[in-house]
């Protein structure tokens, strides 16, 4: 697929074939892109703009990169696109998420199998009916990651939204009883966690074929709190990028055998 609006260079990221490696981590925060870089075994930046900052290095003698996406849906799946064009092929997401279920802890990470569609993003990809699921290979990574750096972990389905405060003050939203309703009705299915960027992610690589995976840190969750239980807060992300980047080193060597 070519660059749209820019012949030399892709238009929001601005860069290249070669700028990345076909495996990429994926954030929200740029200023977390320099954090997840520092465990590759080699890194070096390469271009910062809008809510992109993208590093590039290497891991187990592999090209890979990391490349923020700001907040929400329609920022990730431009830079997904965009880094498909360039030569990616398999994503994974280390974010950050509420919890959903009371066994989730503030601290713990959630290995997402699948996603809630309740956002927009994915409704321009692919029918309502269609799933947003992880790659299978992915996620058995990430799990076999979080089972050897021994941190508190749960696989399962993320929710997605578009509106966070629809989440956090839905009694101020003119639709509080829609999302109410939904949110109850997801927890009594056993979503585990609430995020924003998944959904699109899954949804994107399906559709481009590339593979998707996504690990988030739980921050704390509200449903404990409503329930009067001890609610544990961290603002820390460590224990997601170091399984995410351990989850992908597993990858790569298992690729590698598969060849």
């Amino acid at each position: 697929m070519s660059t749209v609006y820019s012949p030399n260079e892709e238009f929001h990221l601005k860069i290249r074939p070669g700028d990345v490696g076909r495996y990429v981590l994926l954030c929200g925060d740029p200023a977390r892109t320099e954090k997840i870089a520092a465990y590759f075994d080699t890194a070096g930046f390469v271009k910062s703009n809008r809510e992109y900052t993208i590093w590039t290095g290497t891991l187990e003698g592999e090209k890979v990169s990391v490349c923020s996406t700001g907040i929400g849906g329609p920022s990730l799946a431009i830079g997904v696109e965009e880094l498909i064009h360039c030569g990616a092929d398999t994503f994974i997401r280390i974010g950050t998420a509420g919890g959903m279920a009371p066994e989730v802890l503030g601290g713990d990470v959630v290995i997402g199998t699948g996603a809630i569609r309740m956002e927009g993003t994915t409704m321009e990809y692919a029918p309502s009916e269609y799933p947003a699921v992880a790659d299978f290979g992915v996620v058995a990574a990430l799990a076999d990651a979080a089972k050897e750096d021994k941190v508190p972990f749960h696989v399962g389905v993320l929710h997605n939204k578009d509106n966070f405060y629809g989440q956090h003050s839905p009694d101020t939203m003119p639709v509080r009883e829609k999302l109410r309703g939904k949110w109850q009705a997801f927890l009594e299915c056993g979503a585990l966690a609430s995020e924003m960027e998944s959904a699109a992610l899954f949804i994107v690589c399906a559709v481009r074929r590339a593979r998707a995976g996504c690990i988030v840190q739980v921050f704390a969750n509200q449903t404990r709190r409503a329930m009067g239980l001890d609610d544990p807060m961290t603002l820390d992300t460590d224990a997601a990028i170091r399984v995410g980047v351990l989850g992908l080193r597993k990858l790569i060597q298992r690729d590698r055998a598969s060849l």
